[in-house]
């Protein structure tokens, strides 16, 4: 049985300035995507802005996400760094928290061989106080988590799975095939409108940045492909397909983060400061994403 399953949002991180967490709008958030349903919670994620966040502000996510959430689902903590020891000491703050598991990416900036990460991962595993989930995110690490290094670290009882972001449904069927070895594993797919394909490939689950925005859209989603209900699935699915115009908005690669924390700010549920080197939607595409979402029949907050 897989550990972890469902719909995971990757939870933006509502920001009131550079290092200023916005703890309302957190809140907001929070009780928003539970009450929708979703299986999980990530934090610090590529949706949560992580690498651009001080430690300091990472820890106070941390603490606030579980403090709130306080066991309703497992939290997820994205602990990636340059840093081997950065990751191993965020990774204990998040286990003293009560975090349910960590998530790593391949180390960026230095882009790492095959060989070296296999035993860079080893060696993160070793320490660690979490199980672990793996984090495939070539786009923006530059290094994917090649099958034949999954298939080599099925050995390590402390790894749980692996998310996928990479959009390469080929690859995400090679990866659920591990679960021969690792039935234990939860696969996950990132790309949203994949989450139907990514589950007929033997998928767990969808880590969807629009659970943050539509999360009972995609847990209904998810439930119509568990019961197999394929007319129900099809209405669903054209809805998310059609919701994923707000990423077309914009013209830089943080538009998908932008987009994300504009709807959430257009539902009034929090800030959409962005960290920096980002800045939030000028009034242009902001109008653009809120007529979206009233075509979508979703009731926006002007002004």
């Amino acid at each position: 049985m897989s550990t972890f399953h469902g719909i995971v949002p990757p939870l933006v991180t509502p920001l009131l300035g550079r290092d200023q967490l916005d703890h309302e709008g957190l809140e907001r958030l929070i009780e928003h995507v539970l009450e929708g349903g979703v299986h999980g919670l990530f934090i610090l994620g590529s949706t949560g802005e992580a690498p651009s966040l001080s430690y300091r502000l990472r820890r106070e996510v941390i603490a606030a996400v579980c403090r709130q959430t306080a066991g309703r689902v497992p939290v997820l903590v994205g602990v990636t760094d340059t840093a081997f020891v950065e990751s191993i000491v965020l990774a204990e703050y998040a286990a003293d928290a009560g975090a349910a598991a960590v998530v790593l990416s391949t180390p960026y900036y230095f882009p790492a061989g095959q060989t070296e990460l296999l035993t860079y991962v080893r060696n993160v595993v070793g320490e660690l106080p979490l199980p672990l989930m793996l984090y495939n995110m070539p786009a923006l690490t530059k290094v994917w988590f090649e099958i034949n290094t999954l298939q080599k670290l099925t050995d390590l009882e402390g790894i749980v799975g692996l998310k996928d972001s990479s959009g390469d449904l080929d690859y995400f069927a090679k990866a659920t095939r591990l679960k021969e070895q690792r039935p234990d594993w939860s696969i996950l797919i990132g790309p949203e409108a994949m989450l139907p394909a990514a589950m007929r490939l033997g998928g767990d689950g969808g880590v969807n940045g629009g659970a943050n925005i539509l999360p009972r859209l995609f847990v209904e989603c998810y439930d119509a492909i568990v019961a197999r209900d394929d007319v129900k699935l099809a209405e669903l699915h054209r809805r998310i397909v059609d919701f994923q115009r707000i990423y077309d908005v914009g013209k830089y690669a943080s538009k998908h983060i932008k987009a994300t924390k504009c709807c959430l700010s257009l539902l009034n549920i929090c800030d959409d400061f962005m960290a920096d080197p980002f800045h939030s939607f000028h009034a242009p595409e902001r109008e653009q994403i809120a007529q979206i979402l009233q075509e979508l029949d979703i009731p926006v907050v002007q002004g």
